[in-house]
């Protein structure tokens, strides 16, 4: 039996629907904006969190009443209702990614619900006894690029891990000082962003200075471009691909085979496809490994319990919320992150 079969038949009862909102600064240095959906019933509460980045689109929910999905269902059935709700209340987002956002938020919340009214955890559901959880700290380097912060990090911690952004305007001395380090497990090259404040134009001479410098690093999101091309297709081993992945098919049609993905469960917008996908990358020898999206809430520890349960020694972009608050303070969490004993629902 398959992960999703093993919850889609899972009864739930929802009694109300609620929403929160959650801001806070970030150490990308960007005000992020969530908002969590709580579904209560039998006197729990399930959470799911809504990852959509633009301010906007939260905004729009403002004065909106809650989705209309009281009753009992089972998972899969709530599912195939969700099909026929809008989301966003007839104010389309700004992203057309944002749809998978909140979709995903809805469901994380129901499942977690439905966990709670039984007492379990999803490794409890899927048979799957968790293991603890090995992550790096997401961080970019600045403008002008600076290595301080991975070294500030590094003194306190050495066995600390990283997954950065590279860009053009990276010195040469600072891919040397990275590569000393022996920490940087990902390097994320954006090539598959449009239209966001995060891309980074194809660069055939940052793409050598990358593969060079990290040999033995996962490189993901590499524009296949007539420039490009030749450098990234025969590293299709060490590739992972994250921002145009929301199902298998999208997997299918990468222009390699890539020797790694990176899972995001809110990109996925369903648990059904969320977890075909994983089970697609098990059957074909794919590596996995858990990414955030500066998650506020409930949905940093769904991330994290998922890797715990499917791809803990990867490594995961789920480090606890302390790595991406400017205002925390040391010491920081260690990784790997172990499995709780007092786990319950959408947790590990």
């Amino acid at each position: 039996m398959s992960h999703y079969e093993r919850i889609a038949d899972m009864s739930v009862t929802i009694e109300s629907v609620a929403r929160r909102r959650y801001v806070a600064d970030t150490t990308s240095g960007f005000e992020r904006t969530t908002t969590e959906y709580r579904l209560s019933g039998d006197g729990v509460v399930g959470r799911g969190e809504d990852v959509t980045y633009e301010t906007a689109d939260h905004d729009a929910l403002a004065g909106t009443d809650p989705i209309d999905i009281e009753g009992e269902w089972t998972i899969g059935a709530l599912s195939d209702r969700l099909d026929e709700i809008d989301l966003f209340h007839g104010t389309p987002p700004e992203n057309e990614t944002a749809r998978n956002y909140r979709r995903w938020a809805v469901e994380s919340a129901a499942l977690d619900l439905a966990l709670r009214q039984r007492e379990e955890t999803l490794g409890d559901r899927l048979g799957v006894d968790p293991d603890s959880v090995r992550f790096v700290v997401s961080t970019r380097l600045g403008d002008p690029p600076s290595t301080d912060r991975v070294e500030g990090l590094l003194a306190r911690n050495a066995d600390l891990e990283f997954k950065l952004d590279p860009t053009a305007e990276w010195p040469q001395s600072a891919f040397e000082t990275l590569r000393k380090t022996d920490a940087v497990r990902v390097l994320d090259l954006k090539g598959w962003y449009e239209g966001t404040e995060v891309d980074v134009e194809p660069d055939p001479e940052l793409y050598r200075d990358v593969f060079a410098a990290f040999p033995a690093a996962v490189v993901e999101d590499p524009a296949f471009t007539p420039a490009t091309s030749a450098l990234v297709e025969p590293q299709a081993d060490r590739l992972s691909f994250d921002y145009p992945i929301d199902g298998v098919e999208s997997l299918e049609s990468l222009p390699v085979e890539p020797g790694w993905c990176n899972i995001k469960p809110s990109r996925f917008g369903t648990l059904e496809s969320l977890f075909e996908t994983i089970a697609y990358c098990e059957r074909e020898g794919i590596r996995m490994y858990g990414g955030g999206q500066f998650e506020l809430a409930s949905g940093r520890t769904a991330i994290q319990t998922l890797a715990a349960l499917c791809y803990s020694d990867g490594p995961n972009d789920v480090a606890p919320r302390a790595y991406n608050d400017p205002d925390a303070e040391p010491p920081y969490p260690k990784s790997p992150l172990r499995p709780g004993d007092d786990a319950v629902g959408f947790e590990f």
